[in-house]
């Protein structure tokens, strides 16, 4: 029999971190049935695009770190990538196959961070999320040895890089490397035939091809539906094109998809890895470039495919010290908008592990 109710309104958070950040969905509900739903946020805004047309050019590099801050490098690279595409600048091949190597190990700290969590919103109680916390804690001693830092790092450069890579960076990546296999295989056999997880997400929050299409999702929300989509494929930068690696894609475009994705492309950035280790050349890691650059009148795009998605920097130039003008494509706030989309019609449970299976950083979506 169904009971006729009245539709109520509950928001969901902000609440900071259960909610992957201070995010509030605003949701109409028909018992435990979503009706409705409205994502606000805005309660992180830092202003960070116009605190760019404040600084110079380097300046504003550290506070890319503060974007998303769980892929910082990534950050890094995107907004180098495009200063250096408006100024002309070059970048030397050791600096080239360092930063790929970089990027590569930061997605798959990112990919851990967003598994885990994920695993989290599904009821796994602290044991997949240590498992990966423990890989990642591997990838942050690399970044230390390479910047000092272990969360915002500061190290890509107009030209290449602040620093070359450390005597014992290359042993300890190596061994890395070596093992990780192993332990994405460890992650395989514990979930991917795991009855709860695959009960709270086969079939949950579908995104359609088409929708992920219109509402220019990005990433793995992206390929979790069918889409071949990968920058680094697409719209090759830095050196990508010298390495070979598949783009994961899924059928359905549920959650269990989306966690696949990430566990698959967590092993294509270990295969990357090792060739870029193989190839790595001797020779300077930046290009010779002034503090105060003065790149031409004029504008530059350029975007990396970042662990969460297409992460573009957009630069207008008048011939100063500092961006006339700023503007980030952050993948966080593009995929949110399929939200929506994705939790109507499920229950409240449902929408908790729908969300955390996008995988966004509010710093990102708030910029």
């Amino acid at each position: 029999m169904v009971i006729k109710t009245e539709p109520i309104i509950l928001n969901i958070g902000p609440a900071h971190p259960s909610t992957h950040g201070v995010f509030r969905m605003r949701t109409t509900l028909d018992g435990e049935v979503i009706v409705e739903m409205e994502p606000i946020f805005g309660y992180l805004h830092r202003s960070i695009e116009k605190l760019a047309e404040e600084r110079t050019y380097t300046g504003f590099i550290p506070l890319t770190d503060r974007l998303d801050y769980l892929a910082a490098m990534s950050n890094n690279l995107a907004y180098c990538l495009t200063v250096e595409k408006l100024a002309g600048i070059p970048v030397p091949e050791r600096a080239e196959y360092i930063r790929v190597i970089i990027a590569e190990l930061q997605r798959i700290a990112s990919h851990l961070i967003a598994v885990g969590a994920f695993l989290q919103d599904c009821g796994a109680f602290m044991t997949p999320f240590l498992y990966m916390i423990r890989e990642r804690e591997k990838i942050l001693d690399l970044f230390e040895m390479v910047s000092g830092q272990r969360l915002t790092y500061n190290y890509m450069r107009f030209g290449g890089l602040s620093q070359d890579i450390p005597d014992e960076f290359l042993p300890a990546l190596r061994k890395f490397v070596d093992q990780m296999p192993s332990y994405i295989d460890e992650y395989d056999q514990l979930l991917a035939e795991n009855e709860i997880l695959l009960a709270r997400t086969k079939g949950i929050g579908i995104l359609s091809r088409e929708t992920a299409l219109n509402t220019s999702a990005s990433g793995p929300v992206l390929r979790a539906s069918g889409v071949e989509w990968d920058i680094r494929h697409a719209d090759p930068y830095s050196i990508y094109p010298r390495f070979e690696f598949k783009i994961p894609t899924g059928m359905v475009g549920d959650c269990y998809d989306r966690y696949w994705i990430r566990i698959q492309e967590m092993r294509q950035s270990v295969r990357i890895i090792k060739q870029a280790m193989k190839q790595l050349p001797p020779g300077p890691v930046r290009s010779t470039v002034p503090w105060l650059i003065h790149p031409p009148v004029g504008e530059a795009y350029a975007h990396v495919e970042a662990p969460k998605g297409e992460l573009g920097f957009y630069l207008v130039s008048d011939n100063s010290i500092a961006p006339y003008r700023c503007h980030i494509r952050g993948p966080s706030l593009i995929n949110l908008t399929a939200l929506r989309d994705m939790v109507v019609g499920w229950k409240i449970a449902d929408a908790i592990v729908i969300f955390g299976s996008i995988d966004i950083c509010m710093g990102e979506v708030d910029r």
